[in-house]
């Protein structure tokens, strides 16, 4: 990624305190872009953990307020937006769906109107996910982006109808700049929403305390380490930032090596050598089931390669040492 490209960009970051906006303003901080970010409240983030905050611009303040967000954007001269900021907590949705949906929904065309007839935007990425899809069978994946939506659970119908809204304002009748992503589970440093399955179970191992399994293990998932969905990011809205024919595309973006829960519980428990722990795991996995949540979600990075040549970089099983070694330092200095 050409570094003369970022070098005083001008970009804003929704959800800059979260896993994925933390390492993005960390990479275009170190690219030289302008980085400005909004937050909701202070929180246990990367951002502040790493110091990458006092390299960026914060705004506090609600994703829905329209006039929050208006006057940001009135008073900034933005070029680039990566609309990063959601609940992202499929157990939190299915307990609380009107904040969920509150967030997801109406935070996605809060933002997106007040872009309306911008003439400095010139990319707009939003984050999707691939729950959006809803639940497929598992004879039909990998997720094509031209699915439709079978979305049932909060969580997904957030992204579902976020999806659709962004679809409008990247129509004709409004052409704003925008790409829809649509990535499998990420991982790596930085994520601190201990419920999701690979900080739980390093975290786990690091304290020595019983990871508590939430289903038999038979689920399927694809993991893409962050450092691939920064590449991307960066890839996609400059692209766009060049060729206004993308705006309206949709991407996936997956590994094409989808695992079951029960082998990244294998992987990780087995790399610290932690077998009689992984067998009292295994026992407590047998029968249990899952509710609230998709039973197969995996998807490929073929259109991906096909428009940009793109593939991931880095595999789940070189990548666990520099994890589990994150995990160690801020466990350790956050007590």
């Amino acid at each position: 990624m050409s570094k003369k490209f970022w070098k005083n960009k001008q970009i804003l970051i929704t959800g800059i305190d979260g896993f994925v906006g933390s390492n993005l303003a960390k990479r275009l901080t170190g690219l030289g872009a302008n980085v400005s970010g909004i937050i909701q409240k202070k929180k246990n983030s990367l951002l502040y953990f790493e110091s990458i905050h006092k390299k960026c611009k914060l705004f506090k303040g609600e994703i829905t307020n329209k006039s929050f967000i208006q006057n940001i954007i009135n008073k900034n001269n933005f070029e680039i937006v990566f609309h990063l900021a959601a609940q992202v907590e499929v157990g939190v949705a299915n307990k609380s769906p009107y904040k969920t949906w509150e967030s997801n929904i109406r935070g996605t065309y809060t933002l997106l109107d007040s872009f309306n007839k911008n003439k400095k935007i010139k990319s707009i990425i939003v984050a999707s996910s691939d729950k959006s899809y809803g639940s497929y069978p598992k004879q039909d994946l990998p997720y094509k982006e031209n699915y439709s939506s079978r979305a049932i659970f909060p969580y997904d119908v957030s992204k579902a109808c976020a999806d659709m809204i962004t679809k409008t304002y990247s129509s004709s009748l409004f052409n704003l700049p925008i790409i829809t992503t649509r990535f499998a589970n990420i991982y790596g440093p930085g994520q601190l929403h201990f419920s999701a399955l690979i900080p739980d179970l390093v975290r786990s191992i690091i304290k020595n305390i019983p990871f508590i399994p939430r289903g038999d293990g038979k689920d399927i998932r694809d993991y893409v380490y962050i450092e691939d969905i920064i590449d991307l990011y960066l890839l996609l809205s400059s692209k766009l930032y060049k060729n206004k024919n993308l705006k309206g595309e949709i991407f996936n973006a997956g590994t094409n090596q989808p695992l079951t829960i029960k082998q990244i519980v294998k992987k990780i428990y087995n790399f610290k050598r932690k077998k009689k722990e992984l067998d009292i795991i295994l026992k407590k996995m047998k029968n249990k089931k899952t509710t609230g949540e998709i039973k197969y979600q995996f998807m490929d990075f073929s259109k991906l390669y096909k428009y940009f040549k793109w593939k991931p970089k880095f595999s789940f099983d070189e990548t666990i040492q520099e994890v589990y070694d994150w995990y160690f330092n801020y466990l350790s200095n956050n007590k």
